[in-house]
């Protein structure tokens, strides 16, 4: 991990890091303004050796009183001293306790003590420091008489008693909301990195390609508009999205040269990956080229694709595949004609059975004949078998994974589902892609939880109005090419 990682971690997981942040301050604010005010008050004290009358007798006296001084600080918070303060003072407490509100401090190289003392009131934090430098100044002379009737040798004077302390000690809200603020932002970057490092989801086409060895056809970045204008129709032609579909189309024509896949399955591991409304805006963008496309809705356990293309799904490839209508008769016609949809038709309830038939190979091959691409939305490859089943038939599966939600092991399980059947993986598309390393407001096609219901049910999408399909067809001093491969290799 090098400065890279750490920049890329604070710029995708931001929020994480702000949100302990917040929480910090926050804490830090409550426990400042709900503590109760203390105040401390200070007196200092000077130790000396008595006057030996001799210079010789006075530097060893300095020395005597320097060595003794260290031991001196420790009898601050003595019993002694303590029952003598709570005697003078009257107050109602035991000498552990008042113990606690005593502080003594030595400065460096000197024979000063500072005894301070903290307590809520600041006139008895006054009071109890005056006190007790009395009752340490009685005790230490007391302690170093060599007996009753000798002078001490060292001399304890109060030189700067306590004043009253006129603002409180603690809480200091400036420090508190500083160590805060420092605190979260630890804490946050140590979850961020955390978070990033458990997290295994697929985030960028660097993840996808690094992972699964697959290559990345495209990347659409998330746009908080997407869930009210789902195709690009109803966006601006020159928008991001739009863009990014354009390029999808242009790196179809690298795929296989050798043999070019003329049908392809557009799938996901898992529902709400954004797989239909790719299938249908790679469609819009494949047929702007001049390009003949069908755009069939494979999905016949939770069709939603008519809903997004405002077109009637009574009748459809169950409809064909059973022989109750012709290929021709099923199809419809939108825009000017380069764009066709072939509905799902009445939902059976062996979906898997129909997808790997002999009459679902002869379908898609009659759609090849009659146009350049076929695309053919399916059901998430985890949740059913259809897709794999699709995928074997198809000449090929485009496999689309949204940013930040599916997961590497789910991606493998899929894609490892793909190479039992010996479908042919084309690529990746990652759906969603966070703008400048955040994750922006995304979008998603839901499935439901269960898709082992037979029912047809509500799909959350919005719906288009019936004709609203207007495919912008070639200029016409266009060359338009006849055959598919030269059609896509001059459509960027």
């Amino acid at each position: 991990m090098d400065l890279r990682y750490y920049i890329r971690v604070l710029r995708l997981r931001w929020r994480l890091v702000a949100l302990c942040v917040v929480a910090a301050i926050i804490t830090a604010s409550v426990v400042t303004y709900t503590s109760v005010p203390k105040y401390t008050a200070s007196v200092q004290l000077f130790v000396a050796a008595r006057d030996q009358g001799t210079a010789a007798g006075a530097y060893q006296g300095g020395l005597f009183s320097q060595q003794q001084v260290k031991s001196y600080i420790r009898l601050a918070g003595s019993r002694p001293v303590m029952t003598g303060v709570i005697t003078e003072l009257r107050l109602r407490t035991t000498p552990g306790t008042l113990a606690k509100e005593i502080k003594a401090t030595l400065p460096t190289d000197t024979v000063i003590v500072v005894i301070s003392v903290t307590d809520p009131s600041p006139i008895q934090a006054q009071a109890i420091a005056n006190a007790t430098g009395i009752e340490f100044a009685a005790l230490v002379t007391a302690l170093e008489k060599p007996d009753a009737t000798a002078a001490s040798p060292v001399k304890v004077s109060v030189f700067q008693p306590a004043d009253l302390p006129t603002s409180q000690s603690s809480p200091n809200t400036k420090i508190n909301i500083g160590l805060a603020l420092f605190a979260g932002l630890i804490v946050g970057l140590a979850a961020a990195i955390l978070r990033s490092r458990l997290d295994t989801s697929v985030r960028t086409s660097d993840d996808l390609t690094r992972v699964t060895g697959m290559p990345t056809l495209g990347v659409i970045a998330s746009d908080r508009d997407a869930a009210g204008r789902p195709l690009l129709l109803h966006a601006n032609p020159r928008s991001d999205r739009a863009e990014a579909f354009r390029q999808l189309r242009t790196n179809l024509r690298f795929v296989d040269v050798d043999r070019r896949p003329r049908s392809i399955v557009i799938a996901s591991a898992l529902p709400g990956e954004g797989k239909t409304t790719t299938a249908a805006n790679l469609a819009i963008t494949l047929a702007e080229a001049g390009l003949r496309v069908v755009l069939v809705n494979a999905d016949l356990r939770r069709p939603g694709l008519g809903l997004y293309m405002g077109i009637e799904e009574s009748v459809g490839l169950t409809s064909v595949l059973i022989g109750s209508a012709e290929l021709a008769d099923a199809v419809q016609e939108l825009g000017n004609g380069l764009l066709r949809v072939l509905p799902s038709g009445p939902l059976p309830p062996n979906p898997s059975e129909l997808l790997g038939s002999i009459g679902m190979r002869q379908v898609i091959q009659g759609l090849e004949r009659d146009n350049d691409i076929v695309l053919l939305d399916s059901p998430p490859l985890l949740t059913v078998t259809d897709a794999s089943v699709l995928s074997a038939t198809a000449g090929g599966v485009i496999v689309v994974v949204r940013s930040g939600k599916t997961k590497l092991g789910e991606l493998k399980q899929a894609l490892a589902g793909l190479q039992t059947v010996g479908a042919h993986i084309l690529g990746g598309v990652v759906n969603m892609a966070p703008r400048n390393g955040s994750n922006a407001q995304r979008y998603s096609h839901r499935y439901g939880d269960d898709y082992s219901k037979r029912s047809r049910r509500h799909v959350e999408a919005v719906p288009m109005e019936p004709g609203a399909v207007q495919v912008v067809p070639p200029q016409a001093d266009e060359v338009r090419p006849s055959a598919a491969v030269a059609r896509l290799e001059t459509a960027d």
